[in-house]
C-alpha cells in the first residue's frame, strides 16, 4: 500500500490540529493510502505542543516536530520532509486554508505518472485588493525568473519521493520551495481548487510580511534586478552626455547657457536617488549571500514526538 505522508506547518495553529488530523484521516481512507502525519510546530505562542502531545500518544500515525523558536513556514516543510517515510508527500498549511480533500485530486494524478501535483489557486476568499497583489506578484514573478514557475501555485503540492530526495540535496537556507519545485524539474501539473479563508484566529499575514515575501521569490530566482542596473546606468550617462553637449553647444553657438540653482538641485537628486535605488538592489542580493555565508542551521529542532527515525 501506498504510504502518504502529509507533512504540516504550524503556527496559531492550535485550533486547527484536530479538525486538520480528522480530515486526513477520511481523505487517506477513501484513496486507500497508509497515512503518515507530520506536524511540524514551528514554536507556535498557543498551546499546540500540548495538543500535538496528545495526539501523538493516541496515534502512533501522527509525528510531531517542535522547533526550538519560529524559523519560518519554508524551514518548518523542510524540517517535516527529512522525518517523514511516505513514498508521497504533501506539503500544506496547517490553518486548513489548503484543504485536506484536494489530495484526492493530487493523488489521482500522481497515479497517472506525474511526479510532482500543485495546487492552483483559481480563486481565494480574500479582498479584492489581496487577490489582484497576488495574481500581479506571481505573473511578475513568472516573467522575471529564469525558471518557468507556474501562477498562482503555493506550497501546496504533493511531491514523488525521489523529488524530496532532491530537493534535501540544496543547500540554501534562504529557501523558497515554490521556485525550487520548479526548479528539481521531474513531470509537473497543477490541480485547480479555490483557497477559503482562513477557519480559526487571525491571519498572520500582512501587507509588508507579503511584499517581503515578494522580494524573496524575485531575488531568489532572477538576475532582472541586477540587469536594471546596467541599464539605469547606461541611460543615465547618456542622459548626462547628452545634457553636456546640449549645454556646451549653448554655450559656445548662442552665448546663452542655461545657468540656475535648480537645474543643479535636480540633477543632485535625481542622481542620488537612481545611486540608492541601485545600492537597495545589490543590498538585497549581498544580504542574502551573507545569511548564506554563516552556514547556520536551518532551523532547530526542540523535541519529536512519535519520531520515525526511532521507530524499531
Amino acid at each position: 500500500m501506498t504510504r502518504l505522508s502529509a507533512i504540516v506547518a504550524c503556527y496559531r495553529d492550535g485550533p486547527a490540529i484536530i479538525p486538520m488530523y480528522e480530515r486526513l484521516c477520511a481523505i487517506a481512507e477513501e484513496i486507500s493510502v497508509e497515512l503518515e502525519v507530520v506536524f511540524v510546530n514551528d514554536a507556535s505562542p498557543d498551546d499546540a505542543e500540548n495538543i500535538l502531545r496528545d495526539l501523538a500518544a493516541k496515534d502512533r500515525r501522527v509525528v510531531a516536530v517542535n522547533h526550538s523558536r519560529n524559523f519560518g513556514s519554508q524551514a518548518a516543510f523542510t524540517s517535516g520532509m527529512r522525518v517523514c517515510t511516505g513514498d508521497i508527500v504533501v506539503l500544506m498549511d496547517g490553518d486548513l486554508q489548503d484543504p485536506p480533500e484536494v489530495i484526492r485530486g493530487l493523488y489521482e494524478k500522481w497515479k497517472e505518472g506525474y511526479d510532482v501535483v500543485y495546487g492552483v489557486r483559481v480563486k481565494r476568499d480574500a479582498s479584492l485588493f489581496l487577490q489582484a497583489s497576488y495574481k500581479i506578484f506571481y505573473r511578475l514573478l513568472r516573467r522575471l525568473s529564469y525558471l518557468d514557475i507556474p501562477c498562482d501555485a503555493g506550497d501546496f503540492s504533493l511531491l514523488d519521493r525521489k523529488v524530496v530526495a532532491a530537493l534535501e540535496q540544496f543547500p540554501e537556507r534562504d529557501r523558497f520551495l515554490r521556485g525550487l519545485r520548479a526548479y528539481a524539474g521531474f513531470r509537473q501539473i497543477g490541480v485547480p481548487y479555490v483557497r477559503p479563508e482562513r477557519m480559526f484566529g487571525r491571519t498572520t499575514n500582512n501587507l509588508f510580511k507579503n511584499i517581503a515575501w515578494a522580494r524573496k521569490g524575485i531575488l531568489s530566482f532572477s538576475y532582472r534586478p541586477l540587469e536594471w542596473i546596467s541599464w539605469i546606468a547606461l541611460i543615465v550617462t547618456a542622459a548626462a552626455v547628452s545634457a553636456i553637449f546640449y549645454y556646451l553647444g549653448r554655450y559656445l553657438f548662442v552665448h546663452d547657457a542655461p545657468r540656475g540653482f535648480t537645474t543643479l538641485l535636480l540633477a543632485v537628486l535625481f542622481l542620488g536617488g537612481m545611486q540608492l535605488l541601485c545600492l537597495a538592489i545589490i543590498g538585497d542580493y549581498v544580504g542574502r549571500i551573507f545569511e548564506e555565508v554563516k552556514q547556520r542551521p536551518l532551523y532547530l529542532v526542540k523535541s519529536i514526538f512519535n519520531d520515525p527515525r526511532a521507530r524499531d
